[in-house]
């Protein structure tokens, strides 16, 4: 006999950007689960090598980084074409994290187990579609489900987006690399070598493996490469396959780069690779598919609490899509600057000069830590749109950080005048607000030293929704674009102008 599960959205794949939607949404009381093809939580090979300044932000906003911090070692500095340094740029986490990808991943399905989000495991989607009322499908095991979203956060092979017709859009590959951690009879040579193939490299993973990425002489599509693979091509750069046995993973990957033509269709969503794919140079692949989820989560809790209509799930697509082609454009240049061709190497000399400099090197650092994001919100306070820096503020129950306020990924309105300035009744189950004081300026790593505002309202994300003083002029029109209209027969009092009373 045949089963059906019913929750209000359905996610599958339970990597790092599945696990993330999936705690925002439970954070927001929305009845979400994950559909996962693996048994656990194991991950073949390292994967990912480690986190980037914005996503510890994202992780310190849940209240959650110091988890990570704990098993993970930290570096100063982030990789564009030569290591920039980011230690001095105006953020508590300005450093990488070097924290493996199933470290990362078993952090945050304990997390999500806090929670209490279900994950079916063993078993994955094998067909979906949608009406108006929602979507359904079967899974792999023979069961079917009814869900009023599905989120596919399935990677870039994506079954969820091949279902919803959606073009997956791009640049072909031209160079392929391999991958593999492995055992050694005889110590390589670590580091990087660069031949007339490209820049290869050698380096120690976990439990005392070999980890090795070589580029392929000529470009291979095969996803299924061999030892023999491998031994061919060390010995065709080194001279020597150092005695390699017992291979825990072996993949290939290419230069190809792809972006979901849309990230929404209808009630089908896409997150994390299946939503973009580029090669790993700069690693910023892991930290674009946690800060979609961070997106994606509060929004599509409020569509389904029926707090904002489902154009709400609009802007999903308006802020995440360019930055995601912001940084496949970026990946792209890395990948290009690694060829061996004479002229590259030239260019890349030049860029190495430049980012000497140290305004284009503070530039370049934004970017690659993920800081530099800032989303269209009109015009006005150039703060809009920017990630809300942690400052530590003095509230009635005495100092706390910004970020341990969005803990509950609850928006807040943070007052930093008179107390009282506001009433935000027809939005106090929604809005937090909080009365502080904040002495100094602000610092935006993509910006620099901002005076502060008088007021500045918060998105669960992170990000700023607008900004002002006790007249609170384009505060309701904020509060109606990202939190849902007012209820009726109530209206914002106090100290606020005539037009909003």
């Amino acid at each position: 006999m045949q089963t059906m599960m019913e929750h209000a959205v359905l996610i599958s794949g339970a990597g790092p950007t599945g696990l993330m939607l999936a705690a925002e949404l439970a954070l927001a009381g929305v009845d979400a689960a994950l559909v996962e093809r693996r048994c656990d939580q194991g991950v073949v090979g390292s994967r990912a090598m480690g986190l980037h300044a914005r996503t510890l932000e994202v992780f310190d906003q849940r209240g959650i980084v110091e988890r990570f911090l704990s098993q993970g070692k930290r570096h100063s500095a982030v990789m564009f074409h030569v290591p920039l340094d980011i230690s001095d740029l105006a953020t508590r986490h300005n450093y990488t994290l070097g924290l493996w990808q199933r470290h990362t991943e078993r952090i945050l399905a304990e997390w999500i187990d806090e929670l209490g989000v279900p994950i079916y495991r063993g078993c994955e989607l094998v067909a979906v579609s949608q009406s108006d009322a929602g979507a359904a499908g079967e899974l792999s095991n023979g069961r079917h489900f009814k869900a009023q979203y599905v989120v596919g956060c399935d990677g870039a092979r994506s079954l969820v987006r091949r279902s919803a017709g959606i073009d997956f859009r791009g640049s072909p590959p031209t160079t392929s690399w391999l991958i593999a951690e492995v055992a050694a009879s005889q110590q390589p040579p670590w580091g990087f070598r660069e031949n007339e193939t490209g820049i290869h490299a050698i380096g120690e993973a976990e439990n005392g493996l070999v980890r090795l990425v070589l580029v392929e002489k000529q470009l291979q599509l095969d996803n299924q490469p061999t030892l023999e693979d491998i031994r061919e091509a060390l010995i065709a750069i080194y001279g020597s396959d150092f005695g390699i046995h017992d291979p825990t993973w072996i993949s290939r990957f290419t230069d190809a780069t792809r972006q979901a033509a849309v990230y929404r269709q209808g009630r089908i969503l896409l997150a994390g690779d299946a939503a973009h794919m580029h090669p790993p140079m700069g690693g910023r692949g892991l930290d674009l598919g946690i800060e979609d989820a961070v997106n994606l989560g509060w929004k599509l809790a409020q569509v389904l609490k029926r707090i904002s209509s489902a154009e709400l799930l609009d802007t999903y697509q308006a802020e995440r899509h360019p930055v995601a082609a912001r940084v496949l454009q970026i990946t792209m240049a890395q990948a290009t600057l690694r060829r061996p061709e004479v002229r590259l190497k030239a260019v890349g000399n030049v860029i190495a000069e430049l980012l000497r400099m140290n305004d284009a090197r503070k530039h370049m650092a934004v970017e690659m830590a993920g800081l530099a994001v800032r989303y269209d919100s009109g015009e006005g306070d150039p703060l809009l749109g920017h990630r809300m820096p942690d400052l530590e503020v003095m509230s009635g129950s005495g100092a706390v950080r910004v970020f341990t306020l969005l803990h509950a990924a609850r928006p807040v309105l943070l007052n930093f005048q008179q107390p009282g300035a506001f009433n935000l009744s027809p939005w106090a189950d929604r809005v937090r607000l909080i009365d502080a004081t904040f002495d100094g300026q602000w610092h935006i790593p993509a910006v620099g030293p901002v005076a502060a505002p008088a007021a500045v309202l918060i998105r669960p994300d992170g990000y700023i929704a607008w900004t002002g003083d006790r007249r609170g002029v384009g505060l309701s029109n904020a509060l109606e674009t990202w939190f849902g209209a007012r209820e009726p027969g109530t209206h914002l009092t106090g100290l606020a102008p005539p037009e909003l009373q």
